[in-house]
């Protein structure tokens, strides 16, 4: 039995000698859902789509009846000005609910910054504030040469010079838990996702604890409502998607689990359709 796109490639064929394009061609335009996503930048998405965001992007994209395609852009500054805005794919994973310049969907899961420590040293850290970072070297992600947003806290805070940047994105985004586990540092603060994704893979357990406050006083939060993107003009595309993320709230989260997401409860769980 032929398959939908193999009947629709016969008869855009066949229509090349009828002299005129026919319908089904043009709505074989629009079965594939092209997702930009990073190559290599684990646990969110890599090419051999391997992260929970290729997961769960191609969850979404076969529930509304598309072919998902994967389109491999570097998630680094500029990105949505010189790839996505121009049209380079139609949906992008893992942004900020709200984020400008893009329609976001409904959040698909909600997480925080965490802290990082070896589990059997019962640090139990409250806040920026605690007394149990003194003296400790706290590892940073790196973000574009500057170091993540826990950083204000931590500097205002006294802790400057005991500070220790990681690498964010690829091959080494890993070292800053390997580092907990391995006592180069005594502590760290770390986007949950991939914080729970690496210190499942250390051969010590490692403890993760939200960090507090949710917002910095300065206005920069630390927890996020995390949703996909579509291009601004896209209302249909993001119905669709929010339809979806509804529909396959179970399996989405079983993905989210299955890669050690720290998950909090969302703010708005009934969200737009």
């Amino acid at each position: 039995m032929f398959s939908l796109s193999r009947k629709l490639l016969l008869i855009c064929f066949a229509s090349l000698f009828l002299g005129a394009v026919a319908p089904a061609c043009i709505a074989a335009e629009h079965l594939s859902l092209r997702i930009c996503a990073d190559p290599d930048n684990l646990p969110y998405s890599d090419r051999t789509l391997h992260g929970f965001d290729n997961h769960i992007a191609e969850l979404l994209a076969r529930d509304i009846g598309r072919k998902p395609v994967f389109v491999w852009a570097r998630s680094r500054r500029g990105f949505l000005r010189e790839q996505f805005n121009k049209g380079a794919c139609d949906m992008l994973m893992g942004v900020p609910e709200g984020l400008k310049h893009v329609r976001t969907t409904r959040p698909y899961y909600r997480s925080s910054y965490v802290f990082v420590t070896r589990s059997r040293e019962h640090l139990d850290i409250t806040g920026f504030d605690d007394p149990a970072l003194n003296h400790k070297r706290i590892g940073l992600q790196i973000l574009e040469s500057d170091f993540s947003p826990p950083s204000l806290p931590l500097i205002r805070n006294g802790h400057t010079a005991q500070l220790v940047g990681y690498e964010s994105f690829g091959k080494d985004a890993g070292n800053i838990v390997r580092a907990v586990a391995d006592k180069e540092i005594g502590v760290a603060v770390i986007w949950g996702p991939l914080a729970g994704y690496y210190a499942h893979q250390q051969s010590v357990p490692l403890s993760l604890t939200v960090v507090s406050p949710a917002v910095d006083r300065s206005g920069v939060p630390f927890i996020f409502d995390m949703a996909a993107a579509v291009h601004s003009d896209d209302a249909e595309l993001a119905s669709q998607l929010n339809q979806a993320i509804v529909r396959d709230e179970s399996k989405i989260d079983a993905i989210l689990r299955a890669y050690h997401v720290p998950q909090l409860p969302l703010a708005n769980p009934g969200g737009a359709l």
